[in-house]
């Protein structure tokens, strides 16, 4: 009964237009379910707007905030290091980083937190996504206005924006600049931003023809980079999360800018290069689960599949129902997760430095959405993420367990 009431005071407040009840085209999210959803939101949506309602006075952020220069010399290109490299020796005035550096997977270096980049990327992207589904929802048009202010900061303003690249992303010291790896640091998240240009498109004050013109440019360009330059195409040939993320936000991008078609291939292509090759029939995947947190790598790998699923229903094509001659599914890998997402790390027999059960619940909902049975039954047993399951009012699945924060 409050649910209802909530909702029934949120939307009467809100004022909507007639552009504001159009299903907004968004490339993972179902611009559809989106609308559907305002005659039948709950608790979600106050959580939501509990979280847009701290955005409207945060930020804005913008690569150029960083206290380092790239190797390129321009602040405007995005810096970053990588989170699981360590240095071998004390730092001293000749070896300032205390090179070598080594490989040590799942333990993070503080170190990265030094250059502000990756970490306003999250603080803005996660903003700029909440502020403008928080518009959709009420019609209020601070919020819309303030998510209007982030995509600027970050995207568009000649004094603010990033360059379309990610060159120098996950460097190690002493070693290399940057490196495709480094990637992963955009994917999902980047397309929640699509998602949010998208909505803001459905009539959204304040929001621009030349603001979408801006994006649309940045966009295009960004998408040839990951095309075209070597760290991209180095990502792109990762057999693990890595290669499906880069899947699922070249797609996203590709539909984003109009190219339906190459989203087509790439989401029908996912089929052999991804899902045959990282799910066993029984839903184990390979080189997720041999990580030393291969809880948060598997339920992370499959943020990607079935965000990528969700962009092929935009495009025609069926990767949830798709099952590889070895018998891998995406809702097979899904299943597999069930056990240790009810009962906790006692049903998880692998490696898993910071066991988290709620790190499965949003791909648990996706494929439930999608008619997974298994999985709607295993959905209400799940523990919620902190801040409240959100999946209601933003059906794809987030990374839940975000390890970097």
């Amino acid at each position: 009964m409050f649910a209802k009431a909530f909702v029934a005071v949120v939307l009467a407040a809100s004022a909507l237009s007639p552009a504001q009840l159009c299903a907004p085209k968004t490339v993972v999210l179902d611009g559809s379910q989106l609308q559907r959803n305002r005659h039948d939101v709950h608790l979600s949506l106050k959580n939501l707007l509990a979280q847009a309602d701290k955005q409207l006075t945060a930020g804005p952020w913008s690569v150029t905030d960083k206290n380092r220069v790239p190797p390129s010399g321009d602040k405007h290109d995005y810096l970053s290091l990588a989170p699981y490299w360590w240095p071998t020796t004390e730092p001293t005035e000749s070896n300032p980083w205390g090179c070598p550096y080594v490989q040590k997977d799942g333990q993070r270096n503080p170190i990265v937190d030094s250059i502000s980049d990756h970490a306003e990327r999250g603080y803005a992207f996660s903003a700029i996504y909440q502020l403008s589904l928080a518009w959709y929802y009420t019609g209020k048009s601070a919020y819309a206005q303030r998510a209007a202010l982030d995509l600027r900061a970050w995207f568009l303003n000649p004094a603010t924006k990033m360059n379309p690249n990610l060159n120098f992303a996950q460097g190690i010291p002493c070693k290399v600049d940057g490196r495709g790896i480094g990637i992963i640091e955009f994917s999902y998240a980047f397309t929640q931003v699509l998602d949010a240009v998208a909505i803001l498109d459905a009539g959204a004050p304040g929001w621009t023809s030349a603001d979408r013109s801006g994006m649309d440019a940045w966009n295009s360009a960004f998408l040839n980079w990951l095309r075209t330059s070597k760290n991209g195409t180095d990502e792109a040939a990762a057999t693990n999360n890595h290669g499906s993320f880069y899947d699922m936000m070249v797609a996203a991008l590709a539909l984003s800018t109009g190219q339906r078609q190459l989203a087509a291939e790439i989401v029908n292509a996912a089929k052999a290069k991804r899902i045959d090759r990282q799910v066993r029939a029984d839903g184990y995947q390979p080189e997720e689960a041999s990580r030393t947190r291969s809880w948060h790598y598997s339920a992370f790998n499959l943020v990607a599949l079935t965000r990528l699923a969700q962009i092929g229903q935009h495009v025609g094509v069926d990767l949830w129902h798709y099952r590889s001659p070895s018998g891998g599914s995406i809702f097979g890998a899904v299943d597999f997760l069930i056990p240790a997402a009810t009962k906790g790390q006692s049903a998880w027999p692998y490696p898993e430095l910071d066991f988290r059960a709620y790190a499965a619940l949003d791909v648990l909902h996706a494929a439930a959405m999608n008619g997974d049975r298994k999985a709607r039954a295993a959905v209400p047993h799940v523990p919620v993420e902190p801040g409240g399951d959100l999946f209601p009012v933003r059906p794809a699945a987030e990374q839940l367990d975000d390890i970097s924060t």
